[in-house]
């Protein structure tokens, strides 16, 4: 859709650094884009303002977290994914923000 959008507006350069990003993040860091990762390019080529690309994000998810909630009550549990997210391997050297 995002790519479909940009084409009919004249905003498929959006598109186009959208995608170069989804594989580059894919090569490298072997991560999948979420469902959302197009939405801004899809709400900016639709004509949505920026200020309320936040806002429509979480309006969208509140099913969703409101489901969690409702897991929680039932069996005081949470279901989450199977993959743990653990940060870069052991033994990386930090470097202060003011010297990246």
């Amino acid at each position: 859709m995002s790519e479909e959008l940009g084409r009919r507006t004249g905003h498929l350069d959006l598109y186009q650094t959208s995608k170069r990003i989804e594989e580059t993040v894919k090569e490298l860091k072997h991560l999948n884009a979420n469902v959302d990762f197009y939405s801004a390019s899809t709400y900016y080529s639709l004509g949505i303002p920026i200020d309320i690309f936040t806002p429509i994000f979480a309006v969208s998810r509140m099913s969703g977290w409101t489901a969690h909630i409702l897991e929680q009550y039932r069996n005081n549990r949470l279901i989450r994914p199977r993959a743990d997210y653990i940060g870069k391997p052991v033994g990386q050297k930090w470097v202060p923000v003011a010297n990246r």
